[in-house]
């Protein structure tokens, strides 16, 4: 049974225990959790590729001593020439989700790690952030169980993406447990950005190569949707609860849900954790936020309107009323997957990070340039050809995100930096964390390692049931059914609850931090 790590000299979480050494080494050596989370971001990009990937988006929250945390929206926006009669003039009603045509977006993470390094500080050498994803890319990793239960189960739809098999299918087949795959070409690939800067992943030798491969196989991305991409620097929303304040990103992420979801739940006045209360409250809460989100969110650019209205106090005591406390809200609505890695950090001098990076679906279009070892995201699939909805394709737009870095500033000085993978789930699973951890004072771990729900689809999957983890008192599962609920109960510690870790810096110095018993993570300080 995993248990709380505890430290005082700094916290790094993440699912991967390899990430997690590699942000320790850099707060070890002295360095920010910003730098030690840039570490962490390329590490994990090597030795957890079916999750994320330099190839994908990023979303930060960097938080100064005592401040509110400031935003960095590192998503993609999508090729000039992507159009919804583009993709009609090809024979298609829909973005497909694998080869060329779903690699429509920008990978931006790496402009996110660029900003982050300049909003929160930076004194170490870019070679030394990278080394140990260097080194991994170039001795190899070795092959995790999902890694291969994934590669697997989607074999049929990535076998002939172009260019992925003779990266991450070595003999043709799916790599098995403990086999150790290296990355050359992606090795190389870091070792020119350590030396030419970030920004060569954009306006340079890099973005050439990845441009060229990705027009020769059909994509609609040319080296100016690259050339011409910055990440941004965005203000983080926020809700105010009686514990303190909560903080996520604005769109075109789903933030704004996560925090709707814990401003609904507290109005619900749940005094209990565990119990049907509990429960059927943030499913309820979740599916208030959802027809909103659904309703309204994509590029913000091309929204009518504004979230920040969604989380002031007459309209959540408003919007409460359509909870009905005994019985379920018919559902489903339609629901968003996707799949990502999560990651937090907090400093001995204090500053935080929540940090999210992904390629949409498990190794995202599949499309991988041999020449960079980069395997490009398919967040365009995302994107809808209907003229009508507002997440409509259109050329240099961002895509609804399911991403949402989460942190919390609460009364009593703690910071707590927290969040997870999962698509649909990444606002429940937040909110189930947040409530047990801080609305009911379970230990860090006990409030992740405890049974989930998620209400939903992810990782692909079509079903929008109530899913529940086995682990859950079968009392209390008759309860939601009887509800109305539409139950699937599912086996223990799934990875479809996603991945969840949090770190968190009490006033007296104390660090804590935990990890997911679901994931390949590992929470450690120093």
């Amino acid at each position: 049974m995993l248990h709380t790590a505890t430290a005082l000299g700094g916290m790094m979480t993440a699912p991967h225990h390899l990430a997690t050494e590699a942000g320790l080494r850099v707060l070890r050596d002295g360095g920010n959790a910003t730098e030690a989370m840039v570490a962490a971001a390329a590490a994990i990009a090597v030795v957890y590729p079916h999750m994320n990937g330099v190839g994908g988006d990023g979303f930060w929250l960097i938080a100064q001593p005592g401040q509110a945390p400031v935003g960095v929206d590192a998503a993609g926006w999508s090729a000039a020439m992507a159009t919804p009669d583009y993709y009609k003039s090809q024979g298609l009603n829909a973005i497909p989700a694998r080869g060329p045509l779903a690699a429509l977006n920008v990978a931006g993470t790496i402009a996110g790690w660029k900003m982050a390094l300049e909003i929160g500080g930076a004194g170490m050498p870019l070679e030394r952030l990278l080394e140990d994803a260097i080194t991994h890319a170039t001795n190899g990793v070795p092959v995790t169980k999902g890694q291969e239960d994934l590669s697997r189960e989607k074999f049929d739809e990535l076998k002939d993406a172009p260019g992925f098999a003779q990266t991450y299918l070595p003999g043709g087949e799916p790599p098995l447990v403990n086999e150790i795959i290296k990355f050359p070409a992606l090795a190389d690939t870091l070792k020119r950005l350590a030396d030419k800067g970030l920004d060569d992943f954009y306006r340079g030798e890099t973005a050439r190569s990845n441009a060229a491969y990705l027009e020769s196989v059909g994509s609609p991305l040319r080296f100016d949707d690259f050339s011409e991409y910055e990440a941004r620097q965005v203000k983080a929303l926020s809700a105010e609860l009686s514990s303190g304040t909560v903080y996520n990103m604005p769109p075109p992420t789903q933030g704004v849900s996560a925090l709707m979801i814990l401003a609904l739940f507290e109005r619900l006045g749940v005094r209990d954790a565990e119990g049907f209360d509990h429960v059927h409250g943030l499913v309820e809460a979740s599916k208030q936020a959802f027809i909103l989100r659904n309703a309204h969110v994509t590029d913000p650019a091309f929204m009518t309107a504004d979230p920040n209205d969604w989380l002031k106090n007459d309209f959540l005591d408003g919007l409460v009323n359509n909870i009905d406390l005994k019985h379920a809200l018919e559902w489903p609505q339609p629901t968003k997957p996707g799949d990502t890695i999560w990651m937090g950090c907090i400093d001995k001098n204090g500053q935080a990070v929540s940090f999210i990076q992904s390629v949409y679906w498990e190794f995202g279009s599949g499309v991988t340039n041999p020449e960079t070892g980069v395997v490009f995201q398919n967040r365009g699939n995302g994107f809808t050809l209907d003229q009508s909805h507002p997440n409509v394709l259109a050329p240099r737009k961002r895509p609804f995100h399911t991403l949402n870095p989460a942190m919390a500033r609460l009364n009593d000085g703690r910071v707590l930096s927290y969040g997870t993978m999962g698509g649909e789930g990444q606002p429940q699973t937040q909110a189930a964390v947040f409530s047990r951890y801080v609305m009911f004072g379970q230990p860090l771990q006990h409030a992740i390692t405890q049974p989930r729900w998620l209400l939903g689809r992810t990782w692909g999957e079509e079903s929008t049931t109530l899913k529940l983890e086995s682990r859950f008192d079968p009392a209390l599962i008759d309860a939601l059914k009887n509800a109305g609920h539409n139950v699937d109960v599912m086996e223990d510690f799934t990875s479809t609850m996603g991945h969840a870790g949090a770190v968190c810096r009490h006033e007296s110095g104390l660090f804590e931090g935990a990890t997911d018993p679901r994931s390949d993570g590992r929470a450690a300080g120093f």
